[in-house]
């Protein structure tokens, strides 16, 4: 056997970043992406290794942890834990359709779920989350167990250490040692920046340590359980994302410097350069020894040391000319003197000092080549071209004793001095708005202000990732998360505001718009196949039906990043897609209702739409009875989401001021399901009917006042029962904007519908400033209504 990984497969069917991994098999690989997918890869020949690729859980935001549980009593195929975006940890047995409920939901958490881990016995699950937060799950019981609390930042690693013994990473840079049943036990202090990756450390290392964890200071530390340092691996160049340990005792390690790095004892024995930006996760196989990773460039990666593991050469010279023809920012190795670098024949003339050793080479073209030192090959192997970034000068500022690509003066207060905002074009913008909030003790609501704003003004130069911005975002912040790769049209020019601005009333309406398009159409494909092999003919869309919904793709994305219009191809989408909401079964409705949703808010001709009986679409989703299944609650949730879109056009909002009373009863039958992205719709709907009712024109009407307190009866019921955050946010932005309508709704909200008690409900559940600043405007307006 081999020394060296060399790769086994190059597994390319994800259309966004794979953010977490796992390999709990030799026969399967399971990861995690950006594309709302998790999938599973099972090996169906060795030589070379294919593997065949299902879908396992398709959702609707980011997936960014995954993790497995080994097989136990009534699982004897284990089960697949993942989590992201939407909050909700999913728990499916493998190869379980995605369309079929999942084993399990796990709610609790009210941020993104950025970290999983089983216990080995697969007694519990544990989380992590940026609600500062860890929670304990006992498997097959499916209920919070234990809330793991103090974390002050984000907690980005989870390790489950044995059956009594949970360790957690945080972005306050503490490790904390907490007992499986929620008992805090100590905390370890020693990390100098945010704590991203945590792994067991095999009995076999030398070091006698328990556990190893690793961060944004780019070092891997070692450490006993008692807190005790006992080594550090240095090597990485920028943030590590993920630890890893294998059969051999070695650790592997990933991070944003593109590579996966395998350690022998103290020495990095391995570096393998992937063509990416960011390796987001690695995992290993404890059958075989061999690894995975996934990174920003949507590939799930498998490495073997074992000959018969490895792919056919030309794949594998084909991931090395692809590491080769990578691009590197000029910014991500520092000051590059081209006139004083070395010729290519310094690469035969010299050896390199340690492992993963990268030097620069003035090439014969006069580029600048990037070569790193393989201390197995014994050679310098080319990684890269070296490049200029846009937007940037390459010269540094110096702040605090630290170079920086760009230091901003953020103004904050009047009067006041500004701060300083320190970036490189190397970090994540996300992590630097992270650190710049925590630095200042500002409030962590100004997130997406900070991180957009070294958007706009780094000119989208941030490394690996593309300018071009994404379909429109959620005003109100449930889609608008940065995330690398993306920037915003509305992204702040100069300064932070002085105060929490206003929020009431909200005048804008809300629109959710954001999708993977292509996903959508593959899964109608999918669904529709299936039709075809059950003999449903009257559901089947025919060939030239699905060339139409092709054809809609792009005139679709086209209008979600403009201004709707009533395109030919879009009408006809229409048609075709409320076809298939009438007529395709229960459990296969979801991505046709979500076309459904995008194009309410991409053309008027949606609102136009009438069935051959003479219904409009409200009359068909009615007549679908997509609301009366309690067990299926994402149809329910697609469908208010497409009521709330229609407020982007104006032959929308007239559908929806003309259905409200048919709308109300659907939406209201759906209003007792605890699922959050559903409050979330409901919450979202009511935001853009107050604004709709308290316009000028509408206000005077007798209809509107009616209407208003209906919404406000349900408002504060939703306010007084949930704690999702977001929904609360909604919903009290959505009643303090009712309160626009006069005296009458006023005090029917203070006497009748008990508003007040809603209020300190809300401030009880959520302890948010954004809730705590809405929560007193609608106050002061109750107070001036006294």
């Amino acid at each position: 056997m081999s020394t060296e990984f060399k790769l086994s497969a190059s597994l390319e069917e994800h259309e966004d970043d794979v953010r977490a991994v796992a390999f709990p098999y030799s026969k399967l690989v399971i990861s995690a992406s950006r594309d709302a997918t998790v999938r599973e890869w099972k090996l169906l020949e060795l030589e070379p290794p294919r593997y065949d690729c299902s879908i396992t859980s398709h959702g609707s935001s980011f997936v960014n942890a995954v993790a497995f549980c080994p097989s136990i009593k009534g699982y004897p195929d284990g089960l697949i834990v993942s989590g992201g975006k939407d909050t909700i940890i999913e728990v499916r047995e493998p190869g379980r359709e995605p369309d079929k409920d999942a084993e399990a939901l796990l709610l609790g958490h009210a941020h993104n779920v950025c970290a999983l881990d089983v216990s080995q016995d697969g007694t519990y699950v544990v989380s992590g989350s940026w609600d500062s937060s860890a929670r304990v799950w006992k498997v097959g019981k499916w209920e919070c167990d234990a809330v793991l609390e103090g974390h002050q930042g984000s907690v980005w690693a989870v390790l489950a250490y044995d059956k009594d013994t949970i360790i957690t990473g945080c972005a306050d840079q503490i490790i904390r040692i907490f007992s499986s049943t929620g008992k805090f036990l100590h905390t370890i202090k020693g990390s100098t920046d945010v704590v991203r990756a945590l792994c067991r450390v095999s009995p076999k290392h030398p070091s006698g340590a328990a556990f190893a964890s690793a961060g944004n200071d780019g070092i891997i530390r070692l450490w006993t359980l008692n807190g005790k340092q006992v080594g550090e691996l240095h090597g990485h160049e920028s943030f590590i994302y993920s630890l890893t340990s294998l059969p051999s005792g070695e650790l592997v390690s990933s991070g944003e410097d593109r590579t996966v790095r395998i350690w022998n004892n103290n020495e990095c024995v391995q570096t393998i350069t992937h063509p990416a930006i960011s390796v987001w996760g690695v995992a290993a196989c404890s059958e075989n020894g061999d690894i995975v990773s996934g990174a920003s460039d949507k590939k799930v990666r498998v490495f073997s040391r074992a000959k018969e593991r490895q792919a056919a050469t030309e794949a594998i010279q084909a991931f090395d000319d692809s590491v080769k023809a990578s691009s590197i920012p000029k910014q991500q190795v520092g000051d590059v003197q081209k006139d004083k670098l070395p010729g290519p024949d310094f690469l035969q003339q010299k050896s390199g000092t340690k492992e993963g050793q990268v030097i620069m080479i003035k090439e014969d073209d006069g580029s600048v080549g990037a070569y790193q030192w393989s201390q197995g090959n014994q050679s310098w192997l080319s990684v890269g071209t070296v490049v200029d970034a846009v937007g940037s000068s390459g010269k540094k500022t110096d702040y605090h004793g630290k170079d920086y690509d760009f230091v901003f003066d953020v103004d904050i207060e009047d009067g006041k001095p500004p701060l300083k905002l320190p970036y490189n074009l190397s970090q994540n913008p996300y992590e630097a708005a992270t650190k710049f909030i925590q630095d200042n003790e500002l409030p962590m609501t100004y997130l997406d202000q900070v991180a957009n704003f070294i958007t706009s003004n780094t000119q989208g130069a941030t490394l690996g990732q593309s300018a071009q911005a994404p379909a429109e975002a959620d005003p109100l912040g449930t889609e608008s998360r940065y995330r690398p790769g993306e920037s915003t049209s509305n992204a702040p020019t100069s300064s932070l505001p002085t105060s929490r601005p206003k929020v009431l009333p909200q005048t804008s309406y809300l629109s959710i718009k954001t999708a993977n398009l292509r996903t959508i159409r593959k899964k109608i494909g999918e669904l529709n196949q299936q039709l075809t092999d059950e003999g449903d003919r009257d559901a089947v869309l025919s060939t030239s039906q699905l060339a139409t919904l092709e054809a809609m793709i792009q005139p679709l994305e086209q209008n979600l990043a403009g201004s709707p219009n009533p395109d030919d191809i879009l009408r006809s989408g229409v048609d075709l897609v409320m076809q298939m909401v009438a007529t395709w079964p229960a459990g296969q409705q979801l991505p046709a209702l979500d076309l459904l949703r995008l194009l309410t808010a991409a053309t008027p001709a949606a609102a136009a739409y009438r069935s051959p009986e003479g219904g409009t679409l409200v009359d068909v989703l009615e007549s679908s009875k997509v609301f009366e299944d309690p067990d299926r609650p994402n149809n329910s949730m697609l469908a208010i989401r497409a009521f709330s879109n229609l407020f982007e056009t104006p032959e929308g909002r007239t559908l929806a001021d003309d259905s409200f009373d048919k709308i109300h009863k659907l939406v209201k039958s759906s209003a007792n399901n605890s699922n959050r992205n559903l409050t979330i719709a409901i919450t979202t709907l009511y935001v853009n009917y107050a604004i709709l009712l308290t316009l000028s024109s509408y206000r005077s009407e007798q209809r509107s006042m009616d209407r208003g307190l209906t919404l406000m009866d349900d408002l504060c019921s939703i306010i007084r029962t949930t704690v999702d955050s977001e929904a609360v946010y909604r919903g009290l932005v959505a009643a303090g904007t009712l309160l626009g309508l006069g005296e009458e709704l006023q005090m029917a909200a203070r006497e009748v519908y008990d508003l007040d008690g809603a209020l300190k409900k809300a401030e009880q559940a959520v302890k948010e400033p954004r809730i705590r600043g809405v929560v007193g405007e609608i106050r002061g307006l109750l107070q001036g209504f006294r």
